[in-house]
């Protein structure tokens, strides 16, 4: 069933992952979950079992806590007087048998079951969520009564009442939960002419969640409003608000919401910020050496420009948030104007945004100034006035950090000079530009090596001999990345220094092309070599790459 340099592959990869052998024969695809389990079964003298043929009584999975069965890999199975048959992917893990046997005063009696197998069935007892179906089946649809045009004949009080009604809340607060077990980092509620829809961002990517009915659409609307503290009166303006979530005694979760008045009705959209999953580790953030050390060497300038550039939900704001952690210090003043304020940061001064009463990042900035700053972060250069006050914060002293929508770093500049900053200006205070984007990782529970396409590589930007030596990865799908192949995220980053070549072609008046050239020329990886990297040390796909970055 395996040659000897399958084993040996297999037993090289299960000493990487810290996995089990067997396991990592299955997952490389060497040997088949059925026939692993009956070698198994075989070698201990127990029966197997198939976990997908039979059904678990609710009241036994009770007997034995989540976290013990996925701390051993075991599943209960049934009771039988005071023995308790439980599934075991390894029947020889004394440990697990033992803490069984304690936990539940029962006589522990093992079957083999595979890996994979367990895991699955792990998810399908104990990792429910809530059951969005069964709960929209809660609503007695004919009871909601709502105008089929304008929302303008719609009573507000009988709009409260409706979204305060049980299962109205219960499915929001379901929605909300589903979306932090499923670590989405976007929830989408969108009304359509003759559908309602709610969608997940996970991963960078959209999912349809569920559709609940369409005559709930005002109702759920309202409800979310009135978590988020908004106008539930208001249908015509945008408005945006938040909703603070406690889940159990030490995690809190915070929502960002966003109301936009669409053809049909409200869209809403909740951006997830959660605290405990904030890495402030640039070593952890997805910077190679190189470009991790010019960033840090940029950021400990006494003065000076650090611009951070990509689209929407690139990570700019946590790259910016990692800076400014490196950089708080007791002897070091630092205030940050953010619009919102994401993350509240001990030791820094945070001030969020008001635009309705003139608090905006230019008169952020200039009051920054009259404050004895050393360090300021701007959470995004939008127009003149507050490009025009960074750089001249610059250029007296301040160390200035913030951030700009442009496509690559060379295009930064370009903006700079858009936005009606001269040249000279342009050069004398900018440090250092910093293009990021978010790929998706490879699934480590299903990596495995893909077959190989020299053309669609050489295509990316690979040489022949990179082609030649590349092992390429993918994900095969399995319950731990929902069958996706990607569990997770990493970063490419273009980390461009200012240099004296580079600032000689801005004051030539060089287009955004010929300084990119120079950039690659003076050893700067742009976003596809980044890309191009990450594929080569197996942590993303060609796709990703394709998708997420442009050819150079």
């Amino acid at each position: 069933m395996l040659s000897l340099q399958q084993l040996q592959q297999a037993q090289e990869e299960a000493r990487r992952t810290g996995r089990r052998l067997g396991a990592t024969l299955s997952r490389l695809g060497y040997v088949n979950d059925q026939a692993l389990t009956q070698f198994v079964a075989k070698q201990y003298s127990l029966p197997s079992i198939n976990l997908a043929e039979i059904e678990i009584d609710p009241t036994v999975l009770k007997l034995v806590p989540r976290e013990i069965c996925e701390k051993h890999q075991v599943l209960p199975i049934r009771r039988q007087g005071p023995t308790l048959v439980v599934a075991m992917a390894d029947p020889s893990n004394i440990y697990a048998i033992d803490e069984l046997k304690f936990l539940t005063q029962y006589n522990i009696e093992p079957v083999v079951a595979s890996e994979a197998s367990l895991e699955t069935a792990l998810a399908r007892y104990y990792d429910k969520g809530p059951d969005l179906d069964s709960m929209i089946g809660e609503f007695d649809v004919d009871n909601v009564d709502f105008s089929a045009g304008g929302d303008a004949d719609v009573n507000i009080v009988d709009l409260e009442n409706q979204a305060g009604e049980a299962p109205v809340v219960k499915l929001c607060n379901a929605i909300l939960l589903s979306a932090i077990k499923k670590q989405a980092s976007d929830i989408h509620v969108e009304p359509y002419e003759k559908s309602f829809r709610v969608r997940f961002r996970i991963d960078g990517i959209l999912q349809e969640e569920m559709r609940p009915p369409l005559k709930l659409r005002n109702a759920i609307t309202s409800r979310l409003k009135i978590m988020a503290s908004l106008d539930i009166a208001e249908r015509r303006l945008p408005q945006d608000g938040r909703i603070k979530l406690k889940i159990g005694a030490n995690r809190e979760m915070d929502f960002r919401v966003s109301v936009l008045p669409t053809l049909f009705g409200e869209k809403i959209v909740m951006r997830l910020l959660d605290k405990s999953n904030l890495q402030l580790d640039m070593t952890k953030l997805g910077f190679d050496q190189g470009p991790l050390d010019h960033f840090k060497y940029a950021i400990k300038k006494p003065y000076g420009m650090v611009l951070v550039t990509g689209p929407t939900g690139s990570g700019k704001t946590t790259t910016l948030y990692s800076a400014l952690s490196e950089l708080n210090t007791t002897d070091c003043n630092i205030s940050t104007a953010e619009d919102p304020v994401e993350f509240n940061l001990h030791g820094i001064n945070q001030v969020q945004m008001h635009e309705d009463i003139g608090l905006n990042f230019a008169t952020a900035l200039r009051a920054f100034l009259r404050q004895d700053p050393n360090i300021i972060m701007v959470g995004e250069i939008r127009d003149f006035e507050t490009a025009e006050i960074g750089v001249k914060a610059a250029l007296t002293g301040h160390l200035v950090l913030s951030t700009l929508h442009t496509n690559d770093a060379p295009s930064t500049i370009s903006r700079l000079l858009n936005m009606g900053i001269e040249p000279f200006l342009v050069t004398a205070s900018v440090n250092l530009v910093v293009a990021q984007r978010l790929a998706r990782r490879i699934c480590a529970d299903c990596k495995a090596p893909d077959e190989k396409h020299p053309e669609a590589l050489a295509k990316l930007g690979m040489t022949e001999e990179q082609i030649k030596t590349a092992t390429i990865m993918k994900g095969r799908g399995c319950p731990t990345c929902n069958n996706t192949g990607y569990k997770g995220r990493v970063a490419l980053y273009e980390v461009m220094p200012f240099t004296d070549p580079l600032k000689e072609l801005v004051l030539q008046g060089a287009s955004a092309a010929e300084i990119k050239t120079e950039m690659i020329r003076g050893g700067v990886q742009s976003l596809r070599m980044a890309g191009l990297a990450k594929i080569l040390a197996g942590m993303t796909t060609p796709e990703e790459i394709l998708r997420t970055t442009v050819d150079d």
